[in-house]
């Protein structure tokens, strides 16, 4: 099949922005030029819309296997293609743990079934996830795991974290770590602070994440493991990340849309959907993460959708479940709360959302000539409310439920298939 997006503005992160065309040919990038025309292909008008590389998100949770109740690779890919991603690599929380090459496999087979988009299975770092024995990392490097990571379960034996990042390193796996010091998180449910003080809820201090982070920084430094951290949430956090990358440590982070865009404040209305991990913090946090992210400190803008069921969140707030379904709005969340309000530039959303991730991800990505035609249309100046009970996702829980965003995908291709395509509404029609 032939296609040729027509009169788009195309910005590929690179320092790549200018108006074109570009014709799709067997799956593959063919040509970008000013002008393409062809009478056996299919036409998309693009103009006055922006053309971007397809989106890749690091930190997804497609729940399947053992939870398809909360999601399935099936309607979390549906969720990613409509929110622009045309690659997700998800997260290893599934049961049984993503920890050997079956259920490596078994995802893929699904994905390649099933799928809207690209899925690339994180592995564990340990069998179970249970922080006790180190899983298989040749077998599983040897399915396509490019990353390893035990999510929400922080390797809190120093010494086993060392020996993780030891082996890691000698198979060049990315190391994805979720830093938590449970002793000092404990049982809190938001950010430790006076908004936690007024509402009475357990308060989670910055310390909890600063301690564990520097821990995994000295590691890394010791055995030249490539360190990825996941949803940075502190000031502290983007110093010393912005440090350690001074001091020549293989280090690189992500923070999610919620923790750049959003603070502590709203839970003051005890709103479930608001109680993730990390925690929504302070606006100084929230500056120091746009900082992070415009100097280059924070590399990549990861969503950690989390999708849950009502039930999970329909409960007191102490005893909710953690986390945010958010992969569909991810790019008009940044867009309208940061572009538009001149905190950073499109093209470095693009960057962050599309070209770093290719890079720490190793992916053959971005408007080349033979590359994958994975890409993604969007109307920047087109608004729509947010109504969450209508997302292709099993997970309804989005603290942005209700708010007006600027910036509709219009389509989304992967792989030179139109796999989402908006038909005039914020719902969007199947393909």
């Amino acid at each position: 099949m032939k296609l040729v997006i027509k009169d788009g503005i195309l910005i590929d992160g690179e320092g790549f922005n200018e108006k074109a065309d570009i014709l799709i040919e067997n799956g593959k990038i063919k040509g970008i030029d000013k002008r393409i025309s062809l009478n056996d292909a299919i036409s998309i008008d693009a103009k006055g819309k922006h053309v971007f590389p397809g989106f890749i998100d690091m930190h997804t949770h497609l729940r399947q296997p053992g939870f398809e109740e909360k999601e399935t690779i099936k309607t979390g890919t549906h969720a990613a293609v409509a929110g622009g991603y045309t690659t997700v690599a998800c997260m290893p929380n599934t049961n049984p743990v993503i920890d050997n090459e079956v259920v490596v496999e078994y995802i893929k087979s699904i994905a390649e079934r099933e799928g809207y988009c690209k899925v690339i299975p994180i592995g564990a770092m340990t069998k179970g996830m249970l922080g006790e024995e180190i899983s298989e990392m040749a077998k599983l490097k040897d399915v396509g795991v490019v990353a390893l990571s035990d999510d929400g379960f922080p390797i809190m034996n120093s010494g086993l974290m060392k020996r993780i990042m030891t082996y890691g390193s000698m198979y060049d796996l990315l190391m994805i770590t979720h830093c938590e010091d449970k002793m000092l998180s404990g049982e809190g449910v938001m950010n430790n602070g006076i908004i936690s003080t007024k509402i009475g809820l357990r308060g989670i201090p910055h310390e909890a994440e600063e301690v564990m982070l520097a821990r995994n920084i000295i590691l890394a430094k010791s055995t030249g493991a490539r360190l990825h951290v996941a949803h940075v949430s502190t000031k502290d956090s983007v110093e010393l990340i912005r440090r350690a990358k001074a001091d020549g440590v293989n280090i690189t982070a992500e923070v999610t849309p919620h923790n750049l865009c959003l603070t502590e404040d709203i839970v003051d209305g005890f709103d479930t959907n608001t109680k993730a991990y990390p925690p929504l913090r302070t606006r100084e946090d929230v500056n120091a993460l746009i900082e992070g992210l415009k100097d280059g400190t924070i590399d990549v803008i990861a969503t950690d959708h989390a999708p849950h069921t009502k039930d999970d969140k329909k409960v007191p707030y102490e005893i909710a479940a953690f986390g945010i379904s958010g992969i569909e709005i991810a790019f008009s969340v940044v867009y309208t709360y940061l572009v538009k309000n001149g905190l950073i530039a499109i093209d470095d959303l693009v960057k962050h959302m599309s070209t770093e991730p290719s890079k720490l991800l190793k992916l053959t990505h971005g408007f080349k000539i033979g590359n994958d035609a994975d890409i993604t249309i969007i109307d920047l100046a087109k608004e729509f409310t947010v109504d969450a009970d209508n997302f292709k996702s099993k997970g309804k829980n989005s603290p942005f439920n209700g708010q007006k965003l600027y910036g509709m995908v219009e389509y989304t291709i992967v792989n030179g298939e139109i796999k989402f395509k908006n038909d005039g509404n914020y719902q969007i029609s199947n393909v």
